[in-house]
């Protein structure tokens, strides 16, 4: 793997998630210790998923227009800015506001980098590229909320925030140096080098124009491939909220405690990326999503049963492992799904992204509105359900997308 690829993607990734790790374990309790209702807690956590939603479209096109590198750049300040302004955050609106801004300059950055490795991966090897890529988001979130427990348990919660914030916005250094949009790839089994050639750049109504037309012409495939990852990141999302509030509120453990049981489970969970990336460049994406969310949905039916610190901590680890063997499917998938670049690539991206975010949006709601109403565990089952929905939609309808190495594009692809 070359170094620029290294340091303009995998680096200042495992910073974000690191951030991003550390606010799934603080933000929850936080709201808690606002005093707000099981609902607001959840629109709290949902706050970031709702401004990615909503910048999805508007990013994709706008990384369609000014490029990779701007579009890096400008994500990550706002992300940076919006953690920063977490630390004097005391009211819901408050939280809602940097919510919003974080989410919407993550998904200049999701977006941005997804076009990245697009375009720099071959299908027949992009499984484990863009794995490794999930591995190094997952080694962050591993770290996140294990730092985040004990930082703020020892100098408080706003002092936890401004140090997120300050991570973030340090990792503009990497995409300043080493992002350009001429990026060089090398292929490990022939070892040549190549050049990919500057992104075209497109206005907002031609990005549109593909997209509306490639989703004609593929809408059989795209539509159970969009519902399957709406209920994938549901699940993935639901686990978030649902496990820092039941072990808080359920089993009443201290912060430091449920930091450590979020973060073992992030371990076996960042353990899982090769072996998926493996799975999906050897057999198939469908051997490595189909069984990780069957497993995530199991660990999630499972939690009520869960009476200590041990059996929490199982459950948690079974949803992790069942989570990193999903390591980089739902990116693999779209990157596979994809138009060229030119042809409405970043739209099309923006879409996917939209599609997954409304998951990622929908699963802090759905366990707060549920729990209001009838209680944590119901929720929990609620999400359980849509995990299985997730498996059998992804499983049954939508078709595989490897392509073996002897149809596959014969150019090189990055080394991973």
């Amino acid at each position: 793997m070359r170094a620029q690829f290294l340091y303009a993607v995998y680096i200042p990734s495992f910073m974000l998630a690191f951030c991003q790790g550390m606010l799934a374990l603080l933000l929850p309790l936080y709201a808690d210790d606002l005093g707000l209702s099981y609902s607001l807690i959840g629109f709290t956590l949902a706050g970031s998923g709702i401004g990615t939603l909503i910048g999805d479209l508007p990013a994709g096109t706008i990384q369609d227009r000014i490029g990779n590198r701007l579009s890096m750049i400008i994500g990550i300040c706002v992300m940076g800015m919006g953690m920063l302004a977490l630390s004097q955050s005391d009211r819901f609106i408050m939280l809602m506001l940097c919510g919003l801004a974080i989410g919407a300059g993550a998904a200049l950055w999701n977006i941005s980098r997804h076009a990245y490795l697009t375009n720099v991966t071959l299908n027949s090897s992009r499984g484990r590229a863009i794995a490794i890529f999930g591995g190094v988001n997952r080694i962050g979130m591993f770290a996140g909320p294990i730092t985040g427990g004990f930082l703020s348990a020892g100098a408080g919660m706003q002092l936890a925030f401004l140090f997120c914030g300050a991570m973030a916005l340090l990792a503009l250094v990497f995409p300043l140096l080493f992002v350009t949009e001429n990026v060089e790839c090398a292929s490990a089994r022939k070892r040549r080098i190549f050049e990919l050639p500057p992104a075209p750049r497109t206005s907002t109504a031609h990005s549109y124009r593909h997209l509306l037309s490639y989703l004609r012409q593929h809408v059989w495939v795209l539509t159970p491939a969009g519902f399957g990852t709406i209920c994938a990141q549901t699940i993935r999302a639901g686990r978030q909220s649902i496990v820092p509030l039941y072990a808080a509120l359920i089993l009443d453990l201290d912060v430091e405690s449920i930091g450590l049981v979020m973060g073992i489970a992030a371990a076996v969970d960042m353990s899982m990326f090769y072996p998926a990336g493996y799975l999906m460049d050897r057999f198939g994406r469908k051997y490595a999503y189909v069984p990780s969310f069957l497993l995530q949905a199991l660990g999630m039916a499972l939690i009520p049963f869960s009476g200590s610190f041990a059996t929490l901590l199982a459950t948690t680890s079974l949803i992790g492992f069942g989570n990193g063997l999903g390591s980089g499917t739902m990116l693999t998938l779209g990157a596979d799904l994809a138009p060229p670049q030119g042809e409405g690539m970043g739209a099309f991206l923006g879409l996917w992204r939209m599609l997954g975010d409304t998951g990622q949006t929908s699963g802090p709601i759905v366990v707060g509105t549920i729990a209001d109403a009838l209680g944590l565990a119901p929720s929990i089952y609620v999400i359980s359900i849509i995990g299985l929905a997730a498996a059998s939609t992804l499983g049954l309808l939508v078709p595989e997308t490897l392509e073996k190495p002897s149809q596959a594009d014969p150019e090189p692809a990055t080394s991973a």
